[in-house]
């Protein structure tokens, strides 16, 4: 029986296997941002150790730093104290960081390909739940707690239990609008929040493959959103051509022994999987979220569902409760949603090819009366670079949009970006759970472009009639 793409991966990571099942499997990459490392880097210095390999390690701060007026410091003492201390962290352990003031500071999911710190085949974790956005370079890529940074910090290597592996096959071609974004939500729509639960998946199909480096980041990055302990595609010439010349990437000879190595990265023809999913994107229009949960999801010519459809009594308290929430009616329409701010940004879609999306939706337009606010903030200091290149911030600006320093921002309100209670906000981020961007806020969740389409109209519209192609 051939090997699956994880299973390759995971087996050549494995350094001890337990009596109880787990495996000690070795961590080839660290990334390390502001919000779950104080305690670890505690536990090193109260236990005398040292990190055991610090040349393996990036660290960014992201989720607190503030994206406007940064030059004149953090206001939130909270988040001040912990940027600051993982400043002093780093200079005492010797873990190179993008600081707040470094061009190449953004989000640690955004740096990391970006810099080529991610890699085909390596093994990567993350204080952070959607570190599974690297499984796009078929790396096994996971989000782990507090005690897991620290024991990774100081051993390299880390104790788990191997999941079993589903195969998410998406046939059908990519029209132009349709992104990383629809696809995943539109995954998440059909095996629900828990339907990844003790899996690793693996993507694949015609449609995943026509996706670009950053579309498949989108798909991978809300893998855990499935429950899903982590998300993957297979090498191809794309992820190749993505990583070659990336400054952490292998260079010369090493590059040509590297990428022989990374061809072999995909699941064997005769690999059997412990569940095979399969969709088309025949059934996908561009999807939206009504509710409080990323499974609550509907097209955007759809309604928000009606309590009689649920499944189950479950199902429909948990309907109701969202309803009550969100603000809606059963059975409206999505379209005559209304919205008060808009979020672009996040390591779901803070990248460059977001940008662009969202930017040839707005130009020659602007915001509608009724939206208070909307926020452009790049995943990283080189993605704002490129747009400034490239003249996008002036067709946000020209739209009214806030053009915004690097930052997780209105993602999860750990910052000055927030929604206030009773807001509704069309947002490219990942999570809209119950007061994530901020106590009481409302989120709909969405691709860049559909964002750009909610801005200019004023309430959840199809970025379809603002293509040439349409449907």
């Amino acid at each position: 029986m051939g090997l699956t793409l994880f299973d390759k991966v995971w087996q050549q990571h494995v350094v001890q296997e337990n009596e109880d099942g787990s495996v000690l499997l070795y961590i080839d990459r660290h990334l390390i941002h502001e919000v779950t490392s104080p305690q670890a880097f505690e536990g090193l210095r109260l236990a005398g150790r040292r990190m055991w390999r610090t040349a393996t390690a990036l660290a960014t701060p992201d989720h607190n730093v503030p994206t406007r007026h940064r030059q004149q410091g953090i206001e939130d003492p909270v988040s001040r104290i912990q940027v600051e201390a993982l400043d002093a962290h780093c200079d005492e352990f010797g873990v190179r960081e993008f600081g707040m003031n470094d061009v190449r500071q953004g989000i640690v999911h955004v740096i990391g390909p970006e810099q080529g710190l991610t890699l085909p085949g390596v093994t990567m974790v993350c204080g952070d739940s959607h570190t599974a956005t690297h499984g796009a370079f078929a790396a096994i890529a996971m989000g782990i707690g507090t005690s897991e940074v620290e024991h990774v910090m100081a051993t390299q290597c880390l104790i788990q239990k191997k999941p079993r592996c589903m195969r998410i096959t998406i046939d059908g071609s990519l029209p132009a609008w349709m992104t990383g974004k629809d696809l995943a939500l539109f995954v998440i729509s059909r095996i629900g929040t828990a339907g990844g639960t003790g899996y690793a998946l693996e993507f694949a199909g015609e449609a995943v493959s026509a996706l670009s480096m950053e579309g498949r980041m989108s798909l991978c990055n809300m893998a855990i959103e499935a429950g899903a302990r982590c998300g993957m595609i297979a090498v191809d010439q794309k992820t190749l051509d993505y990583v070659k010349g990336r400054p952490l990437a292998p260079q010369g000879e090493q590059w040509a022994m590297a990428e022989a190595a990374w061809r072999e990265l995909h699941s064997d023809d005769d690999a059997e999987f412990d569940r095979e999913v399969r969709l088309h994107t025949d059934e996908i229009v561009p999807q939206v979220t009504w509710g409080t949960s990323p499974e609550m999801v509907v097209g955007i010519d759809g309604h928000v569902p009606m309590l009689a459809d649920a499944r189950h009594a479950v199902q429909a308290e948990g309907w109701q409760r969202a309803l009550d929430y969100m603000g809606l009616q059963q059975g409206m329409p999505v379209q005559s949603i209304t919205i008060d701010k808009v979020f672009i940004g996040s390591c779901t879609n803070g990248r460059i090819e977001d940008f662009r999306a969202a930017a040839a939706v707005l130009r020659g337009r602007h915001i509608a009366d009724n939206v208070k606010q909307a926020l452009a903030v790049p995943g990283s200091g080189l993605v704002a670079q490129q747009a400034v290149n490239e003249g996008l911030d002036k067709v946000f600006i020209a739209a009214g949009f806030e053009w915004r320093e690097p930052g997780c921002s209105m993602c999860l309100a750990m910052n000055a970006d927030r929604l206030e209670a009773g807001e509704r906000c069309a947002s490219t981020s990942n999570r809209n759970f119950e007061g994530r961007q901020g106590a009481g806020g409302r989120t709909h969740l969405l691709s860049p472009a559909m964002a750009a389409a909610a801005a200019v109209t004023g309430h959840l519209a199809d970025v379809r009639d603002f293509t040439t192609e349409g449907n």
